[in-house]
């Protein structure tokens, strides 16, 4: 598995669309870099880029975009809604795939050296990377911004981590560091700036002070005005989305708003969002309003609509997801996404994988797509309206199932390859002498297979095909629905 970090350089220019476009060439035209998204914000005055690609790599990328950068961006004539310190405000590296939190600090810190050295100017080390814990947050570094520099630098307390003390003004500071993915999130009011800000201090964990701390855990927030679009923004960051959920700080927000007697008129992700944190949004609504959606393609589009995420500009699941962006896997097209004859004729093939491992996880995914298959087709209709409670409880296990086996297929190929390499002594020589991480001596697929193997049993399934023989599929199916949700020995008296 290919090693992956994404690194998210935040610039102090969003209008001047030719620069915008040649910092954009910078990371671009760097080997190994792949861009994935630019989000300019003319009223913030400000660019988020994001790519990805090896630790050394992004790295390159990141310096190749801040000599750009420091050609092209004057920060002394520089006026934005968003805090900034620095033509370069910040530049985390953060782990994506095959990479430590560690490693993204040693990208941090070989970043901060080379920037501070090649350019001449004061770099900070935040988050992960910090020193000291009173640089661990970005806030507590910018606070004054870009203005309060040149006498902040003549603090002790202040001393950059890189680079000189001394004031430059075309370029103020950077701050850079390592990182969890972050969501930039903004929630639109039709009201004033004072009243978003208002909502923004009461949800941020900062809240208004040390004595009067906010409602929401890992967020931080504040209240701003987009001229173009003529509205106010609660602009925040969610630091760890699987401790408050998007949803929760869209549904808090809206509360505050309602006390105020405040319109949201929908929201607005800035740059990439990680699919779970939709899929957790989509799980809440979906219990919240007794929804029914299984496919991830119509949960992700109820979020969108219950968030008004596409209410300033469209939103593309496919160019705003993360890992629908990045492939995930090493070289080689991925067991499940190759034709059905292809397949074949791998297993067949004079290679030990795949083997009876991915056969029997193909098998299993098939197996649990029809239980499947045989709730929809009864689900829904009216002659089996008493059914669609029982087909509720019933289908979701399958279709999740169906979909955890069929990531079984290449897990268990990836796996028997990494116990074939450390069992044979050129696969050893290969790979150091070590095995790779969590490859051990039966290739994990003990372990994989317990792991997608849940109990779906449910007592009171019917006895027969739904409608008593009538129902859409035969009564072969059916059994099959049935067999799959008894205890294990008892699947027998049904074949």
């Amino acid at each position: 598995m290919s090693q992956l970090v994404e690194c998210v350089p935040n610039f102090s220019e969003g209008n001047n669309q030719e620069v915008i476009d040649a910092i954009s060439r910078a990371v671009a035209q760097t080997p190994g870099c792949v861009l994935l998204d630019v989000d300019a914000g003319p009223s913030t005055n400000r660019t988020v880029y994001t790519f990805v690609g090896q630790p050394k790599d992004v790295v390159e990328g990141a310096l190749n975009a801040a000599r750009v950068a420091f050609q092209l961006i004057d920060m002394r004539q520089h006026k934005g809604e968003h805090p900034r310190m620095g033509a370069l405000d910040v530049c985390p590296f953060i782990p994506v795939r095959g990479v430590s939190m560690d490693e993204c600090v040693l990208c941090a810190q070989a970043f901060g050296q080379r920037l501070a050295e090649g350019l001449g100017v004061p770099v900070y080390l935040y988050g992960e990377a910090a020193r000291t814990a009173s640089r661990r947050t970005l806030p507590a570094i910018r606070a004054g911004e870009y203005e309060a520099l040149p006498e902040k630098l003549k603090q002790t307390e202040w001393v950059p981590d890189f680079g000189p003390s001394s004031f430059v003004p075309s370029w103020g500071a950077t701050v850079t560091g390592a990182r969890k993915f972050l969501i930039a999130f903004n929630i639109n009011l039709l009201s004033t700036k004072e009243q978003a800000h208002r909502i923004a201090l009461n949800i941020r964990e900062q809240g208004r002070g040390k004595d009067k701390p906010g409602l929401l855990k890992k967020v931080q927030g504040i209240g701003w005005y987009l001229d173009e679009k003529n509205l106010a923004q609660v602009s925040t960051n969610l630091l760890d989305f699987e401790v408050t959920a998007l949803h929760t700080v869209y549904e808090e927000t809206c509360r505050e708003a309602q006390e105020l007697s405040l319109p949201v008129v929908g929201s607005q992700l800035v740059g990439l969002v990680p699919l779970k944190a939709l899929l957790d949004a989509a799980a809440f609504y979906c219990e919240k309003e007794n929804l029914f959606i299984l496919e991830e393609e119509l949960r992700i589009r109820l979020v969108v609509s219950r968030l008004g995420l596409d209410s300033l500009s469209p939103f593309n699941p496919k160019e705003r997801i993360i890992e629908y962006l990045v492939a995930d896997g090493g070289p080689g097209q991925s067991l499940v996404d190759k034709p059905l004859r292809a397949f074949v004729r791998e297993v067949g093939a004079r290679s030990a994988a795949p083997g009876g491992g991915s056969v029997a996880a193909a098998s299993a995914a098939m197996g649990a797509a029809l239980a499947s298959m045989a709730g929809l087709m009864t689900y829904g209709r009216r002659q089996f309206e008493h059914l669609d409670t029982t087909m509720r409880r019933l289908i979701p296990p399958f279709h999740a199932a169906s979909a955890e086996l069929t990531k079984l297929v290449d897990a268990d190929a990836r796996a028997f390859q990494a116990y074939l390499a450390c069992d044979s002594p050129a696969g050893r020589a290969e790979a150091g002498g070590s095995c790779a991480p969590g490859a051990s001596r039966d290739g994990g697929l003990a372990v994989a297979g317990a792991a997608g193997a849940g109990a779906v049993w449910e007592p009171g399934l019917p006895v027969g095909p739904a409608g008593g023989g009538q129902g859409p599929g035969d009564g072969h199916v059916w059994c099959i629905f049935q067999c799959a949700h008894q205890p294990e020995g008892h699947h027998r008296q049904c074949i």
